[in-house]
């Protein structure tokens, strides 16, 4: 769309000087663009949230009320819309927790504070779950495998620098060539100390969650076998089952009522009260307008070569042509695209600052500042 705007200008102005040039007449001088440097990038893009998210109902049925509008702000844990059995079930849940608080209060003190223990538990679980379920664990490895890469190169570097320092070390330490031998020894493994210990951080990022993941599910195992093991007789039998009919009477509710997951805005609503709708059907759009990421559509492999992690970008939306945006480049995308018979890269670059104006979805101009290499 904009890449061959410069091009365009250029063939404008040779049109212009053969148009006078017929006319005999004096050309004015055409308005000069502020030049890009040719090692520059020039890409199109999508600006969008980097939170967002599009919520349907799980279960079939009628909308039976809408609680926000497009534009209102919400907050993680508020119900935007249910249907018209959500009250039948919202009423189930309450007699299944009312039946269950029952059972608790009467149960031993001990034996409720042993099940508090495992509640706890398990949202300690929860979280190391999450934690580990939001790492990028194929990113991780592949990082880990240049790092051993890199410690190994490093390895044969501080050998040889070793094999080197070892011909010379029955020289005098006053000799130059010793002194030479022994600073190339030193440097050789001050490298190969600094790869290790990038091997051993990036190892961290993977090892931390999944060792605290196993930690929290023995605990959880740990809390959940002190519990029962107090449980006996016939109330034991009904304090699980009344705790799976709470769980069960929750789960339902969930199919029947929309919960924001996160504090954002209404981005757009695609039901109507008394709509007929099922889980195929978007209802509603919510996103965190407080930051920003461009998305590329069309950088070639022979651009993405020029682009790194950290480089600064201009960003000029198409509808918004005074304003210009910074960021910073994010994430290269690793995989590739065929389009039009050219390979090419996502390159992925937040945003700096946020303007009211920017909506999802706009269309931008990013320049990738030139970088020295």
């Amino acid at each position: 769309m904009k890449k061959a705007f410069y091009i365009k200008i250029f063939f404008a102005i040779i049109l212009a000087i053969a148009l006078s040039a017929c006319g005999n007449q004096t050309a004015t001088p055409a308005a000069q663009e502020t030049p890009i440097a040719s090692s520059a990038v020039i890409a199109e893009g999508r600006i969008e949230p980097i939170h967002a998210t599009n919520l349907s109902f799980l279960a079939k049925g009628v909308v039976q009320q809408i609680n926000v509008k497009m534009g209102d702000k919400v907050t993680a844990g508020d119900e935007l819309m249910r249907l018209t059995n959500a009250d039948i079930v919202e009423a189930q849940v309450v007699e299944a927790q009312q039946a269950y608080d029952t059972l608790l209060r009467n149960a031993d003190s001990e034996r409720a504070k042993l099940w508090q223990a495992y509640m706890d538990a398990q949202k300690v679980r929860e979280a190391a779950q999450k934690k580990w379920n939001d790492i990028n664990l194929n990113d991780i490895e592949n990082r880990i495998e240049d790092r051993q890469e890199e410690v190994q190169d490093q390895k044969i570097d501080l050998d040889q620098a070793q094999a080197e320092f070892d011909e010379y070390k029955g020289m005098s330490k006053e000799d130059s060539k010793y002194r030479e031998a022994e600073d190339k020894l030193d440097d050789a493994q001050s490298e190969y100390d600094e790869a290790v210990e990038k091997l051993e951080s990036t190892m961290r990022e993977r090892d931390v969650p999944r060792s605290n993941l196993g930690a929290a599910l023995a605990a959880e195992a740990e809390a959940k076998h002190q519990y029962e093991i107090t449980l006996d007789g016939p109330n034991a039998d009904q304090l699980a089952l009344a705790k799976a009919q709470l769980d069960a009477a929750k789960d339902n509710l969930d199919a029947y009522v929309i919960i924001v997951p996160f504090n954002g805005i209404v981005a757009d609503i695609s039901a109507k009260v008394g709509e007929q709708i099922g889980p195929e059907s978007r209802v509603v759009s919510v996103i965190d307008p407080s930051s920003w990421i461009v998305e590329t559509t069309d950088i070639t492999e022979l651009e993405v070569v020029k682009i790194a992690e950290g480089q600064h970008v201009s960003i000029v939306p198409d509808a918004l042509p005074d304003l210009t945006l910074t960021g910073t480049v994010s994430e290269i995308s690793q995989a590739y695209v065929l389009q039009g018979g050219d390979v090419q890269y996502t390159v992925r670059i937040k945003v700096d600052q946020v303007d009211p104006r920017i909506r999802w979805g706009m269309t931008v101009e990013a320049t990738f500042e030139s970088v020295e290499n």
